[in-house]
């Protein structure tokens, strides 16, 4: 019904997150040639979040569940459907969120790899 909503926030407070780091970096030189800095790793959070986010409330739009207008939510018309879809955003929609996080933190591990291989590599050529 709403669990959309938990990796959608999330992926604005990545966004703010994403832009003081890009602001701090700017001040910050790197020495290695093979560097992908951590702004542009929380920039892939956070499209991975908002578009995962955009195709739930596509489905969620085509099945009834999203109306355009107030109260947006059909699940937010009773109280016993507002209880249903807190439910389901505090269990699927944290889920999604968590497990999204996971798999973008498993990406990184591996580019950081990647980073110090390429990285000895060219120290070793000079």
């Amino acid at each position: 019904m709403a669990c959309f909503i938990v990796p959608a926030a999330e992926a604005v407070v990545t966004k703010v997150v994403e832009k003081v780091a890009e602001k701090n970096e700017k001040t910050q030189e790197g020495s290695e040639k093979f560097h992908v800095p951590f702004s542009r790793k929380l920039r892939w959070l956070s499209n991975m979040l908002l578009g995962g986010s955009f195709l739930l409330l596509f489905e969620h739009i085509w099945h009834g569940e999203v109306q355009p207008f107030f109260p947006f939510l059909t699940a937010m018309s009773d109280a016993e459907a507002t209880h249903e879809m807190l439910h389901e955003m505090a269990t699927v929609g944290v889920t999604m969120a968590v497990f999204i996080t996971l798999v973008w933190g498993v990406i990184c591990v591996v580019t950081s790899v990647l980073e110090k291989k390429a990285n000895a590599e060219v120290a070793a050529e000079q």
